[in-house]
Order: C-alpha cells, then sequence, then structure tokens
C-alpha cells in the first residue's frame, strides 16, 4: 500500500523540474495527480511518463479563466481534492536597474496572483485532513544579486502559508510552505542559457555555496512534499520546511 492511495492530488507546473517529480514520487505512492503546465507537448510527454493516474489539464495559473477550467475538471472527474501542491512558478535574471515593468507583472502574475487563486478555487474541493503546499524557495530568505522581483515573490509566497494555515485552522487543512535551495532541473540550468560552459559555470557557483557541496535533486524535494502531503505531518502547520543542504541554514 502507498501512503497516498485514493488520495486526490493536484500538482501545477508539472511539466518539468521540481513538480514532475513530486508528481512521480504521488504517483508512486498511490495518488491520483491531476498536472498542469503551459506547453502542451512538454505536458503530454509528462502524463505519458508518469501513466494511467496522471491527468494532464495545460494551462496558466496566471489566467483565472484556465483555473476555474481546471477546476471544473477535477470536480467533475473525481468529486474533489485532498492535497494541492502550488508549484508553477518561474522568473529570470534582472539587476535593480534592468527591471521592466513587464518582468515585474510576469513573475508577480504567475509567482503570486496564481498562488493566490489556485488556492481560492481549490477550497470548494478540499475537505478536512486536506494538505496545501505552497512552493517558495532559499531566496526568501537570503539577498540573491539579480534575482530581487523573483525572491520577493517568495517571500510573499512564505507569508500566505502563514495566513491561509490561520484562516484554514477550523478546517482541518494543513498549510505548509517548502522552501528549496538550488535544485538541478532544466528551469535553473536555463538561467545560463544553452552554453555548456556557462551551465557548468553556474552549478559550479552553486556547489561551493551549499555546505552539502552539490546540487539538489527533485526526488529529494518530493520526499519532503509527499511527508507534508500525508497523515505523518499532521501535526504540521504554518512552517516553512527547507530542502537546499543547508544553504540558508548555517
Amino acid at each position: 500500500m502507498g501512503q497516498l492511495d485514493n488520495k486526490i492530488a493536484l500538482v501545477t507546473g508539472a511539466s518539468t523540474g521540481i513538480g514532475l517529480g513530486i508528481a512521480e514520487r504521488f504517483v508512486k505512492e498511490g495518488a491520483t495527480v491531476y498536472i498542469t503546465g503551459r506547453r502542451e507537448n512538454e505536458l503530454k510527454a509528462a502524463a505519458e511518463q508518469l501513466g494511467d493516474r496522471a491527468v494532464p489539464v495545460r494551462g496558466d495559473v496566471s489566467d483565472l479563466a484556465d483555473i476555474d477550467r481546471l477546476f471544473t475538471e477535477i470536480r467533475d472527474r473525481s468529486g474533489r481534492l485532498d492535497i494541492l501542491v502550488a508549484n508553477a512558478g518561474g522568473g529570470e535574471l534582472a539587476r535593480l536597474g534592468d527591471i521592466t515593468e513587464e518582468d515585474y507583472d510576469r513573475t508577480f502574475a504567475i509567482n503570486v496572483k496564481g498562488i493566490v487563486f489556485t488556492a481560492q478555487k481549490a477550497l470548494p474541493l478540499l475537505d478536512r485532513g486536506g494538505s496545501i503546499i505552497l512552493l517558495s524557495s532559499t531566496n526568501a530568505s537570503k539577498g540573491v544579486p539579480a534575482m530581487s522581483v523573483y525572491s520577493a515573490t517568495k517571500a510573499a509566497i512564505r507569508s500566505l502559508a502563514r495566513s491561509w494555515a490561520a484562516e484554514l485552522a477550523e478546517r482541518g487543512i494543513r498549510v505548509n510552505a517548502v522552501s528549496p535551495g538550488p535544485i538541478e532541473t532544466p528551469g535553473i540550468l536555463g538561467l545560463a542559457g544553452d552554453n555548456p560552459a556557462a551551465r557548468r559555470r553556474l552549478t559550479d557557483s552553486f556547489t561551493t555555496q551549499v555546505p552539502l557541496g552539490r546540487m539538489g535533486r527533485t526526488d529529494e524535494v518530493a520526499a519532503l512534499a509527499l511527508f507534508l502531503a500525508g497523515d505523518e505531518s499532521s501535526f504540521s502547520t504554518g512552517g516553512e520546511f527547507f530542502v537546499d543542504g543547508g544553504l540558508a541554514q548555517i
């Protein structure tokens, strides 16, 4: 028996990277997992990789019509939701003097607006015992050059987890934040573009900062998400859980 047998989960931004790793672990533990992503081909490939218990729903979390369509499908097919992992997000490198209004609006629309309304529209389907997991970042706790806008959105996510945990406690719904450090994903490697030498320099810079001396893996984030999704974390809410090799701790 899996730890999530008969559970219904949603993982946003699950076409690749951390979201895909979490969805894969949830499927292995017995859950039916709805996955979202903006890119049709990558979402289809992820669903094929995950197997029959994965249900792909293409959409953009910054678009409220897409969020409505997502939850209509979950309600019509499953009737409820037990676990929400609000993972969809992104950001770009930009120093203060180079930030544009478009950069700011796009990053906040995906990382903050998307999480707010995904969580809000999930509420009618969540019942006592439900778990909401918000993906923040160690950037919320550290000053990182050229990532101020992204970091601000991740700090907002940490704050949302506290507020929603207080609001939803009487309903028996737990809310926690997961803050990964540098995890080896297509998204983080993409910050260096397609140049192999630039990617090596990027990964080297991360590994020198991390006390454990390496980048993390998506399955390590997924293991923490599994703990927060299941009954073993039944007395944990409002918390921030780091999976960062000690980056923000030491």
